[in-house]
């Protein structure tokens, strides 16, 4: 989504978050909404537990299922929303990443975020989780690192045939990437986070910057967090036009209209992309009833 884009009509995906649902479920939503044009985008998570409901339910990797949906799908961009960048590493990641670009001839968004880290108080999923894995959980300030390194090394992937890298947690020697991206430098980087020192990595490196929107957190709170990118870009002398803003929420499939309203006040608060993320269980013509029920009503409304 490049700086032009910023000036078009507001764009709308789908995200399928792949727990407790079978293959097959997740696969009939993405062949429909590979068929409506009103819907440029689709997203997965990127866990290997479930976060709520049973705790023994069917969780699929992000990565693999993303390659099979890839493959049977023609239009969609699609992505992860967000990867955890702590699961894998860094030149691996790029290879998996690579391997789905050319899979879907270019369609790629690498989305990324800091994944698991260590906090203070309150609940945290990622305990658990990176424990069952066998993953060590890092600090914030680690995490936050750990991000920026992987960066640095996707980019040199993506634009250098041949490199070394020497770096606080990874070396690298004599590191290939063929084949290489389907477009030059790679595809579009999209970083999701909202604290202040994610934000000045999402001003220093992001093509777009993601944040969960409604119900978890307000539109207030997003322009908030929207105002304090616009500092990092200030502060580095980055237009912060060339963000594309995004936010994804939870669509109330019994009250289309609620949906609607949360669109609206995102769009005046400057969010240009829109996930629409599906509860489960999907119904009928899922991707279908979102274009009808708020994408088309949304647009016909007058919201560029």
């Amino acid at each position: 989504m490049s700086t032009d884009e910023n000036r078009h009509p507001l764009r709308f995906g789908l995200k399928t978050t792949p727990m407790h649902l079978s293959y097959d479920e997740i696969l009939r939503v993405w062949e429909e909404a590979d068929d409506l044009p009103e819907l440029d985008d689709a997203w997965l998570w990127d866990h290997l537990m479930p976060l709520a409901g049973p705790p023994g339910g069917a969780v699929l990797e992000g990565w693999t299922l993303l390659a099979a949906l890839a493959a049977r799908t023609t239009r969609l961009r699609l992505g992860l929303l967000v990867t955890a960048n702590t699961l894998r590493a860094p030149a691996h990641l790029g290879k998996i990443a690579t391997t789905v670009d050319a899979i879907s001839g270019g369609r790629l968004v690498m989305g990324l975020g800091v994944g698991g880290t260590r906090q203070p108080d309150g609940p945290n999923p990622a305990v658990a989780e990176f424990a069952a894995y066998g993953f060590p959980l890092p600090s914030p300030r680690e995490g936050l690192a750990r991000l920026t390194e992987t960066i640095t090394i996707l980019r040199r992937m993506w634009t250098e045939e041949v490199f070394d890298h020497d770096g606080p947690f990874t070396t690298l020697r004599g590191t290939r990437n063929g084949p290489g991206p389907a477009r030059p430098g790679g595809p579009p980087l999209l970083l999701g986070g909202w604290g202040d020192r994610t934000l000045r990595i999402v001003a220093e490196h992001a093509d777009i910057w993601n944040v969960p929107g409604p119900p978890h957190n307000s539109t207030e709170w997003i322009a908030e967090r929207a105002r304090v990118l616009d500092a990092h870009c200030a502060a580095i002398g980055r237009d912060p036009a060339e963000i594309t803003r995004s936010a994804q929420i939870i669509v109330d499939h019994s009250d289309p209209a609620a949906t609607r309203a949360h669109v609206h006040a995102l769009a005046a608060a400057g969010i240009r992309h829109v996930v629409l993320a599906l509860p489960r269980p999907y119904p009928d013509n899922a991707a279908r009833r979102l274009v009808e029920e708020i994408v088309v009503p949304v647009r016909e409304s007058g919201i560029v």
